[in-house]
């Protein structure tokens, strides 16, 4: 059993942590033995493996609109960016190594960043929306996940949602990326585009698919902890299908665990 509790550190445990946590990575994106995806192709590959879209804009308690639509710019620079990116046999594809730092100097604005479960803003806020679209969708592909970090809070009450809970990707520069292995022996192309209403996405490749895939939830539940908080807790699990929709593996992704920051039982309305 996993137990949580909120984290109290001091601004200048966060300063210094931040800082040798980005060296790091920079340190393991140039030295290290990685081959990252760097190509783009104007050409779409043929063959659709799984698409996706979220909507861009939502209302949350105690957020205001206008963080909403300042997002929706943010994820127009950074989907401009990673749109049509080949990733080759062997190679990574690594979220901020191409995305890079979000600064005013590139568009980015402010928007809503989560820090340590407080809604706060940032440059660059709201791109997480991005990485969960991506890392939703890789789940359903034959590419690897070979790193991806969990959000440590619940801040919002689930609402219309479409997805199991703890099926996103949090992101933060540099330190909590995104990185997705091709372990296959051919293409695949991240296209992204942003239409009125949604964040859409999509993998495509060379070859049709041969798999399909399912992604759910088991053994959801809610613990109360010793300091007076909840915390919730679910696996998440997909089941693979062959070419005849058969059953051939039903594994385990990942587990979850998040601070709540509501009430677990709201009643309606609220």
């Amino acid at each position: 059993m996993v137990s949580l509790q909120p984290i109290k550190r001091s601004p200048l445990r966060i300063y210094l942590g931040k800082k040798y946590y980005r060296c790091k990575r920079y340190l393991e994106w140039y030295l290290g033995k990685t081959k990252y995806a760097a190509t783009k192709d104007k050409t779409l590959l043929p063959y659709t493996i799984f698409q996706h879209k979220t909507p861009l804009l939502r209302e949350l308690k105690n957020v205001d609109m206008w963080l909403q639509h300042n997002k929706v710019k943010n994820l127009r620079i950074a989907s401009n960016t990673l749109n049509r990116l080949v990733i080759k046999p062997g190679e990574t594809f690594s979220y901020w190594r191409l995305i890079g730092n979000t600064s005013r100097r590139k568009g980015y604005v402010d928007g809503m960043i989560l820090f340590y479960g407080k809604v706060t803003t940032g440059i660059g806020g709201g791109l997480c929306q991005l990485s969960n679209l991506i890392y939703w969708m890789t789940l359903h592909s034959p590419l690897t996940v070979t790193e991806r970090y969990r959000h440590s809070y619940d801040v919002f009450p689930d609402s219309q949602r479409s997805q199991p809970f703890g099926s996103g990707a949090t992101c933060a520069y540099n330190y909590l990326d995104l990185q997705i292995k091709n372990e296959t022996n051919q293409h695949y192309q991240l296209v992204i585009d942003l239409t009125d209403t949604h964040l859409v996405g999509e993998w495509k490749a060379e070859l049709p698919p041969t798999q399909s895939y399912e992604v759910y939830e088991k053994e959801h539940w809610i613990t109360r902890e010793f300091w007076g908080g909840y915390v919730r807790h679910n696996h998440i699990y997909r089941k693979v299908y062959n070419i005849e929709n058969e059953l051939i593996d039903d594994e385990m992704i990942t587990e979850n665990h998040a601070i709540m920051m509501y009430e677990p039982m709201l009643q309606a309305g609220n």
